[in-house]
């Protein structure tokens, strides 16, 4: 399957040099003179390095073949991290680097998508808001209103993130895995 530079969108997967990327930013530009192009960032879903590259109009690309597996997060080990997959049962593990920002979220029975290229796991997805228990957390002080002043809030997963001073610890909290901050309270 091909993608024309008019379907780029954000997110979008592409073959690049025989490795699949990822479009970080792209920008259409219709230059005075000469033909119009696409400026684009690349991100390596095997890499992870980041390229900049620019497509003419009309221009092209494959799309690359990559499986995607729902699997459940079993346990870490040292800096491996296990899965199994809910259809066959199979386990597979993961180490740390491959993992990205989304090592920050797991927690046992959180399910994902494994993304597997050539027989190889080249990355996880977690879904956009995960519920994560705080662990440890400072208490709030009793008039100090300030306006919107965060405290420091240590999640089941060790993960630190910045929540408002009325959060208590062993509550449950929805956080946004794109940016990695707090959205609200679970009751």
């Amino acid at each position: 399957m091909v993608v024309f530079t008019s379907e780029f969108r954000k997110g979008l997967r592409v073959l690049v040099d025989n490795e699949p990327f990822t479009i970080v930013e792209f920008q259409h530009v219709k230059p005075g003179k000469g033909g119009a192009f696409v400026r684009t960032r690349l991100k390596s879903l095997v890499s992870g390095n980041v390229l900049e590259r620019t497509y003419r109009s009309g221009e092209k690309l494959e799309v690359p073949e990559l499986e995607e597996r729902q699997m459940q997060y079993l346990y870490k080990e040292v800096d491996r991290y296990y899965f199994m997959d809910e259809n066959t049962y199979d386990q597979l593990f993961i180490d740390e680097e491959h993992l990205g920002d989304a090592k920050n979220y797991l927690k046992e029975g959180l399910v994902i998508s494994v993304l597997i290229y050539q027989g190889k796991t080249i990355g996880v997805e977690v879904q956009n808001f995960v519920n994560l228990r705080i662990v440890q957390t400072e208490p709030g002080i009793r008039g100090d209103t300030a306006q919107n002043a965060t405290k420091p809030a240590v999640l089941e997963t060790g993960y630190t993130i910045q929540v408002p001073l009325f959060v208590e610890q062993d509550e449950t909290v929805r956080i946004d895995t794109r940016t990695g901050q707090y959205m609200d309270r679970v009751k």
